[in-house]
């Protein structure tokens, strides 16, 4: 049925008029503009439930966890769609990309990229959890070790495609690409020889690599990288299993990098704020780090740059967020904590949410958090533990937050949301 659907939507782009091109991305990848989980939005919903604060709801076929992507009068998402007709753990997948229409939620156009033949991942992640990237007019799409791609945003034309960097994944993929001038980079994780990619964003072709090295055991990982600035020096901030290294954007050559021994399976994406990267090491035993950066970072910083730690209730999936100076987490078992963002001092570890995977949004004076089974939860920002508000859509979520307008989307597993006041 829901293979039906997508093959609808896509004979139904063919017979649409050409489309006016998106413009001014208000959130074009994950995590929003800035790429640390803040949006500008205000009058952001406060409350809502299956039935109240509906702008619409997009049924989506197939399944897949990447987070809308937003760009003037459309969203974008990707889905795993199951040929075969049944959802099933090693079904054939056809790897769509979809377009939708931001004010009535309608598709404008679902193409398919590539194929995947009986493809394996972990029972939280899918093949299609990769968050794809706007700029300029042009979507990028990531399927990580399935393939990667560049299409035209307004009519979903296929400007390359590669599947040239296929490797061996664990549990699937996972990592989201980011852009830098003139190149795609994305983090390739795998089983073994993990890398970080770059390729020529005009034509899909491999610019350069870099070979991660670590002592962990466990190589594989999922982190999406993060693009700072350092003293006027851009800096990719690509964290893998056991390792966090700082890359010059241009060539992929190392500045810096900072060791936390078999951290493995690393999913957040790092933070920046008060001249610190903000991560958490991953399996088996999460720590949070709190890494200053300055001009002095070079080679192996792992003695000197450690500003402090924390090893509880820290992260394995969700995102951070920093908020003034207070530095927000979720632990996947729901404990929010809040912490000094410069000194790590916990102001307080609160149950908040069941099992949770979605990033934190920080908005319009408050701190959205999403749970697996699709209650959002809004918390008042500050020093006191406060719940402003419980909201239960009833359907399994693990995608993060979008911003659009003033509205939030929600993606679940069958459907999309936008929410309004």
């Amino acid at each position: 049925m829901r293979l039906s659907l997508a093959l609808l939507l896509s004979s139904a782009s063919l017979l649409a008029a050409a489309p006016t091109a998106p413009t001014a991305p208000s959130w074009p990848e994950f995590r929003g503009a800035a790429a640390q989980g803040h949006s500008d939005a205000k009058n952001l919903p406060l409350t809502w439930s299956p039935t109240s604060h509906i702008a619409w709801i997009a049924p989506v076929a197939g399944i897949g966890w990447s987070s809308p992507v937003v760009a003037g009068s459309r969203i974008f998402l990707t889905s795993a769609v199951s040929l075969s007709g049944k959802e099933e753990a090693t079904a054939d997948r056809s790897l769509r990309v979809i377009s939708l229409d931001a004010s009535n939620g309608k598709p404008v156009w679902d193409v398919e990229l590539f194929q995947a033949k009986s493809p394996r991942a972990h029972r939280k992640n899918s093949h299609a959890s990769p968050t794809p990237v706007f700029e300029d007019g042009k979507l990028y799409i990531h399927f990580g070790h399935l393939g990667t791609a560049c299409l035209d945003a307004a009519t979903g034309k296929t400007l390359w495609s590669t599947q040239e960097f296929a490797y061996s994944p664990v549990h699937g993929n996972g990592s989201s690409p980011v852009l830098f001038e003139d190149l795609l980079i994305f983090n390739a994780d795998a089983e073994t020889e993990p890398k970080v990619i770059a390729l020529d964003k005009t034509t899909g072709k491999m610019r350069w690599t870099f070979a991660r090295q670590s002592e962990a055991k466990k190589k594989f990982s999922f982190c999406t990288p993060l693009l700072i600035d350092v003293a006027g020096q851009k800096q990719l901030i690509t964290p893998g299993s056991g390792v966090v290294n700082a890359l010059n954007p241009k060539d992929g050559t190392e500045i810096w990098h900072f060791n936390y021994d078999q951290g493995y399976s690393v999913v957040p994406r790092p933070i920046y704020a008060h001249g610190m990267i903000y991560l958490s090491s991953g399996y088996d035993k999460p720590v949070l780090y709190a890494i200053k950066v300055d001009a002095s970072s070079k080679g192996d910083v792992t003695a000197t740059h450690l500003g402090w730690t924390i090893d509880k209730a820290a992260p394995h999936n969700p995102s951070m967020a920093v908020i003034g100076d207070e530095l927000y987490f979720v632990a996947d078992n729901g404990i929010l904590t809040c912490a000094d963002a410069k000194t790590g001092a916990i102001h307080y570890s609160e149950r908040c949410t069941g099992p949770i995977s979605a990033s934190l949004l920080a908005a319009d004076g408050k701190l959205y958090l999403q749970d697996e089974k699709g209650l959002g939860i809004v918390v008042k920002p500050g020093k006191t533990f406060s719940i402003l508000a419980t909201n239960d859509l009833g359907e399994r979520s693990l995608a993060s937050y979008a911003v659009i307008g003033s509205d939030l989307l929600i993606r679940t597993e069958g459907n999309l949301y936008r929410i309004k006041k």
